[in-house]
């Protein structure tokens, strides 16, 4: 599952845009239909402007006179972490309450692309919940007409009753929302860049009335409720939204035709290898080996294989908490309805309105759907259809957290997750939770617990590409889990292997003191101690402690795996957030080293300290709020058009990378659009809750997709020859 905290998806309600499709604007907002365009300048690049009032951080800035007028040069370094150069308010503060958004344009003067982040901020409150942030790709010589929409807070006889979600209606806050009376500064800057870059922006304009949607002076009692039997918003249209069955029959009739106009690459064998091109060892299983300068996925029968698939291919995307929140539903069945089957309950919220309250109920909107467009034996025909689906996509694997009932009809390779059980690090934390602790006598024996299911399915199957072993693990940096380690009970596994370590070559606990600037009265009391030692002086052995830890972790992990499937690849533990440490431990035991990689382009993406192993991009995707949905995920797009483009860049990146055997989108079908059980409600798949396709996205999946072997072997053309 996904995450929600990166940068880009806490302020959800930035979109930028340029010019939408005609289609588009005429189902938005009023106030986009209403077409007034009063402006207000803020930053006037001309002859007066003072740009001594202009702060800069590893930056050099100059003005420059360009076909549209004044401009402003910006030249940053990468010496420092985000340089770049902040705007203030003349006056301490902006008004933008009367404005949609903030625009200007602003122009990449390179020839590679690179990605420039804004940031709009509330006096004080600089770079936390009172701003807006944004991050803009520009491709080489691409210049761009920038528009960032200014959030509106939910209106407050609609908030209260409005909860367990990720983003809400519009794109409104519910908290942590911009004072729009109160802008104070406007930040631009280059994250973390590897190089120096430049552009240009012009002159930066507060644009367009805002007139809220009609929705939000609605009571109540109108507003409620506001998702209809189909799992849509009821107060929007768009395209291709349902309305009634027999729109799901049409749109299900068009797109059988379409699926058998597009039946799939001609150029793929039975796996999705590369039937036209070399053909290497075949071993009857999947493996990896380094070819021309490339690292490849070789398939059962020997040929080149590049693994481009979906998560989440499986009936329980649309599943959306209820319970406390049966006002924001009309039509939910009775039960004694067919449909009454969707209800269903769970416990599951690691995040969010549900957490610590136990079980709730549910209902599968999605699997309603399906019920509604297949008939009875919907289970088989959405199999079926979605195998057919990713062929005709030019995708050639089932992704993670599918559906073991699809992916074992051996119809297109898979891939398997296996989450690992046992005690915790008590000391540690992070994002999903606590670590394991690797050092516990009984780790490698959960291992196996988690993977003995797969024995007589999965293990040993030609279809198996491999196991993904865990998802996301708090990392941290390179000495996080030893501070865990010794922030932890002294009955911790971990943290007695860590002191014997200590003993073995302090001797004495007054060494260890000398060491490390510590105050330990014994080894008894290294055990007792719940304090972190002070990390710089203590930096060596946490350093050597993590690594043992990682190493053992990653180790053990193989040895259990490969106990149970000696023949299918041990793909990693999805890394999200990690260190060099951790990926250099990985290198030694995993066939593939794998990344869930949230970001707008992977082409120069690189391992640390120069390892050279096959990379699988388990998870990335793009979304936009377009078509309905109130959250755009962790890469927002300003339509389904630019969502489309972003995904055939990203492929294609990763296509000319010659790390990267594989990108798996996150995920088959959007979510459901009141959330999951930790609020997620993202506009990130394939399909809409309805199972309709998003056509954008689809043909540009098709695009590189289809084209894909071409693509990556003209690349290796301007790579040395491996072998």
């Amino acid at each position: 599952m996904k995450k929600f905290m990166v940068w880009s998806v806490l302020f959800v309600s930035a979109l930028a845009f340029s010019q939408a499709p005609a289609e588009a604007r005429k189902l938005s907002s009023p106030s986009a239909a209403a077409g007034s365009k009063p402006e207000k300048t803020l930053i006037d690049f001309n002859t007066k402007f003072d740009i001594a009032s202009v702060e800069t951080r590893d930056a050099k800035i100059k003005l420059v006179a360009d076909q549209g007028g004044n401009a402003l040069r910006v030249t940053t370094g990468h010496g420092l972490s985000n340089p770049g150069l902040t705007f203030k308010a003349p006056q301490g503060e902006w008004n933008l309450t009367p404005f949609q958004g903030i625009a200007f344009d602003i122009k990449n003067l390179e020839g590679a692309p690179f990605a420039v982040r804004i940031r709009v901020e509330n006096p004080g409150l600089e770079g936390t919940k009172g701003s807006l942030a944004k991050q803009l790709d520009l491709g080489p010589g691409q210049k761009k007409n920038i528009r960032l929409l200014l959030p509106r807070p939910l209106p407050p006889r609609l908030a209260p009753r409005l909860f367990g979600m990720n983003g809400y209606p519009g794109g409104m806050l519910k908290e942590g929302a911009l004072e729009i009376d109160k802008i104070s500064r406007l930040v631009l800057f280059v994250s973390n860049p590897k190089a120096d870059h430049a552009f240009e922006i012009g002159p930066i304009r507060a644009t367009e009335t805002y007139l809220p949607p009609a929705w939000v002076s609605m009571s109540e009692e109108e507003f409620f409720p506001m998702i209809d039997v189909f799992g849509q918003f009821i107060h929007k249209d768009w395209p291709r939204k349902i309305h009634n069955v027999d729109d799901l029959k049409r749109y299900s009739g068009e797109e059988d035709r379409d699926l058998a106009r597009n039946p799939g690459p001609d150029d793929w064998d039975k796996y999705g290898g590369w039937k036209a091109g070399p053909r290497l060892t075949a071993t009857g299983y999947f493996r990896v080996e380094k070819y021309r300068g490339q690292w490849w996925l070789v398939d059962p029968e020997g040929r080149l294989f590049w693994s481009h698939g979906s998560d989440c291919v499986r009936s329980q995307n649309g599943v959306t908490p209820i319970t406390d929140r049966k006002h924001l539903f009309r039509g939910l069945p009775e039960q004694k309805s067919p449909l009454a089957q969707f209800y269903d309950r769970s416990s599951w919220a690691p995040k969010n309105y549900y957490r610590g309250k136990g079980t709730y109920e549910t209902y599968n909107f999605q699997a309603a759907n399906l019920s509604r467009k297949y008939g009875p034996s919907w289970p088989e025909a959405f199999s079926e259809i979605s195998h057919r689906r990713l062929r005709s996509w030019g995708m050639n694997t089932v992704g993670n957290w599918s559906d073991e009932r699809i992916y074992l009809k051996r119809k297109t390779p898979y891939v398997v997750p296996v989450g690992v059980g046992g005690k915790l690090l008590e000391g540690s934390e992070g994002y999903w939770g606590k670590f394991k602790d690797v050092f516990d006598p009984n780790f490698k024996e959960e291992i196996r617990k988690g993977l003995a299911r797969q024995k007589g399915k999965t293990a040993g199957d030609p279809w198996c590409i491999g196991y993904f072993v865990d998802n996301e693990a708090s990392w941290g940096d390179d000495v996080s889990l030893s501070l865990a380690t010794l922030m932890s009970p002294s009955d911790q596994p971990a943290k007695h292997v860590f002191v014997s370590d200590l003993k073995a070559k302090y001797s004495t606990v007054e060494k260890l003191n000398q060491a490390w600037s510590a105050r330990y009265t014994s080894w008894e009391d290294v055990l007792e101690s719940r304090q972190a030692p002070d990390r710089t002086k203590a930096s060596e052995d946490l350093k050597a402690f993590y690594t043992k830890t990682a190493e053992t972790y990653f180790q053990t992990v193989r040895e259990a795996l490969k106990e149970i499937a000696p023949d299918n690849l041990y793909l990693g533990c999805r890394f999200a957030w990690v260190n060099p440490l951790a990926v250099k431990a990985a290198e030694k035991a995993c066939d593939v080293i794998s990344y869930n990689l949230y970001v707008r382009d992977v082409e120069k993406f690189r391992l640390p300290q120069a390892i050279d192993r096959p990379v699988l991009v388990g998870e990335f995707h793009f979304g936009a709020l377009d078509r309905g949905m109130f959250h755009p995920g962790l890469q927002e797009t300003q339509s389904q058009a630019e969502r489309a483009a972003a995904y055939e860049r990203y492929v294609g990146g990763a296509l000319r990378n010659p790390s990267i055997i594989g990108t798996h989108w996150f995920q088959y079908g959007d979510q459901a659009t009141t959330g999951r059980g930790d609020g997620e409600n993202y506009q990130i798949g394939f399909l809409d809750i309805a199972d309709t396709p998003y056509r954008e996205t689809i043909e540009a999946c098709r695009t590189v997709g289809y084209r894909m072997y071409e693509i990556r072997s003209a690349s290796s053309a301007k790579i040395p020859l491996g072998r």
